[in-house]
């Protein structure tokens, strides 16, 4: 019979959804009957990823999607399964990604009224008053699958809305009892459901921005997230060679600009000291960024003229936020950099070369102290490893970052030169990258896969279901965890707020691991992975090696645990 749940399939299917991280429960038969119809039939439908954890499944779903641009599902039980999909929620919302979670819900009847009353005593234990409440506020689309007659545009309503910009996650539920329910396959217009076109400034706002532009003597792009379509890195990368404009990350996110090009000046996150570069700009043009400045420390010179160009210039999602820009406008990053070549056509090439002069000073500069940061200073510094890593790992390699208090030498030592190769979360939960460089391995098999992480964050990463799925479904991937021997990220914010208070002298804060947990055997009790730990710099190239031997040639997942 062909039912709401088939139908549910095959709408995944028709939408390009490859995979369905699944964390199956009591509220599914019908979608495991479908499944298991589905297989028998050898009918198409999306790979079903078991994931023994829900929090991991997102982290799996967001990686992926992240790594494609392409929404992915998430299957999860009642509301136990969505409450468990815990930090990831924030994740997949602040990040932006889109993907569809679908949670069952409690039986409606329960003297068998309908196929798939209630039959088990939990059916009661699980009925609430607002399951879709739990997440509500982090959804771009929320809604309850109550027929087969019309599931298929429930879904398709779902995933035009996820993929449009703002990206971002949805939510659906569904009954037994309607998930059960006999349908009639949908005649999609698959036309009628394709996101929307990306948006465009209005000729007046080109026009504006340009006009400044021209007069302006020390430019600056400062961006955060361009870089997750890979095409507008070109659209950046083009600008900045035709009109001298340098190029800052504030907390990125992603690869927005290759490290190499002279109009890099670097990143920044909490650092608490003015940028340079910031400070000199006379013209700031924030191109997709949520926080391209923390104002107590760092911020631009006051007179110096602030656009905004952002998919979510709004930032309707946060109670407070703001910066003095002169304009704010709601646009694609790729489209309205080529709106801008387009009309500044061909720019004054001697003040495009004076600006590119001035850039590329502090870039020399800044590269020559991260080259002094590299050397061999007789211990393991992040630094060290991370430049190590990066010749290991290649240019092409897919590169996650989890690394908290070492996010910005992460960055600054991984040093990206293609578009798609460097991730963040997006978000601030930590756990992301054991699940996420899982999605990414499943869609790029052929790339290597390197998860930069604290100790603390691996922790958070459910490292026993990471690693089981790792093996599983044959996604070898390497983890570095730079071991520092507890949580820095709560000490530093303690410090910073009190500098002299009873904090700054204690000498226990209740933030360390000690003793400390066996990451590597974690990792290999759960899923047969290579592990060693690095104590001293000349061990770190021999087991480099050793690690990514085990996930190229010998298929297995890898961890590194460093000793800072």
């Amino acid at each position: 019979m062909y039912t709401t749940s088939t139908a549910f399939l095959d709408t995944l299917q028709a939408h390009g959804v490859t995979c369905l991280f699944s964390n199956f429960g009591s509220d599914h038969p019908a979608l495991i009957e479908a499944i298991a119809e589905a297989r028998s039939a050898g009918r198409s439908f999306p790979r079903i990823i078991t994931c023994p954890n829900e929090m991991v499944a997102l982290s799996c779903a967001q990686g992926f999607a992240q790594a494609t641009g392409e929404a992915q599902a998430v299957l999860v039980h009642v509301e136990c399964g969505t409450q468990a999909l815990a930090g990831a929620v924030h994740n997949a919302a602040r990040s932006r990604t889109p993907v569809l979670i679908f949670a069952g819900m409690s039986p409606y009847t329960q003297h068998g009224e309908r196929k798939g009353s209630r039959n088990e005593f939990i059916h009661w234990l699980q009925d609430v008053q607002d399951q879709p409440g739990i997440v509500r506020g982090y959804m771009k689309y929320s809604n309850e699958i109550r027929s087969g007659a019309n599931a298929a545009q429930i879904v398709s309503r779902a995933l035009q809305i996820a993929t449009s910009d703002p990206k971002g996650p949805v939510y659906l539920t569904g009954t037994r009892e309607a998930m059960e329910e006999e349908a009639t396959p949908a005649d999609l217009a698959m036309d009628h459901w394709r996101p929307l076109s990306p948006r465009a400034l209005a000729g007046r706002d080109v026009d504006e921005i340009a006009e400044a532009l021209d007069v302006a003597k020390r430019p600056v792009v400062v961006t955060s997230y361009l870089g997750r379509n890979p095409a507008a890195v070109d659209a950046l990368a083009a600008f900045c060679a035709a009109t001298g404009a340098g190029v800052l990350e504030a907390s990125p996110a992603a690869m927005n600009f290759p490290h190499a090009d002279p109009h890099y000046l670097g990143n920044y996150w909490n650092d608490p000291k003015q940028n340079e570069a910031l400070a000199q700009a006379d013209l700031v043009l924030v191109i997709d960024s949520d926080v391209p400045w923390i104002p107590m420390v760092n911020q631009p010179a006051a007179d110096a003229t602030i656009f905004h160009i952002d998919v979510d210039p709004l930032k309707q999602a946060m109670t407070l936020w703001h910066i003095a820009a002169k304009a704010s406008f709601e646009a694609d990053a790729e489209t309205a950099l080529n709106q801008l070549l387009a009309k500044l056509g061909e720019p004054d090439a001697t003040n495009a070369n004076e600006r590119t002069r001035r850039w590329a000073a502090l870039h020399e500069a800044r590269r020559s102290r991260l080259d002094e940061d590299a050397a061999d200073a007789g211990k393991l510094t992040t630094a060290m490893v991370t430049a190590a890593l990066r010749r290991h790992a290649g240019e092409d390699a897919l590169i996650l970052s989890e690394g908290i208090t070492n996010y910005g030498i992460i960055a600054d030592h991984v040093a990206p030169a293609l578009p798609g190769t460097f991730f963040a979360s997006g978000g601030s939960s930590l756990g992301w990258h054991g699940g996420a460089a899982i999605g990414m391995k499943l869609a790029h098999p052929g790339r290597d896969v390197v998860a930069i992480t604290g100790d603390g964050s691996f922790m958070f990463s459910v490292p026993s279901t990471v690693h089981w799925m790792a093996r599983k479904y044959a996604t070898p991937f390497l983890t570095v965890v730079l071991n520092n021997g507890g949580w820095n990220a709560p000490r530093f914010s303690a410090l910073a707020v009190h500098p002299d208070g009873y904090a700054s002298r204690a000498n226990d804060l209740d933030l360390s691991f000690d003793p400390a947990p066996d990451y590597g055997l974690i990792a290999a009790a759960s899923g047969g992975s290579f592990h060693r730990k690095v104590t001293r710099p000349d061990e770190l190239e021999t087991a480099l090696g050793q690690a990514f031997h085990a996930i190229r040639q010998e298929g297995r997942a890898a961890v590194l645990d460093i000793c800072l």
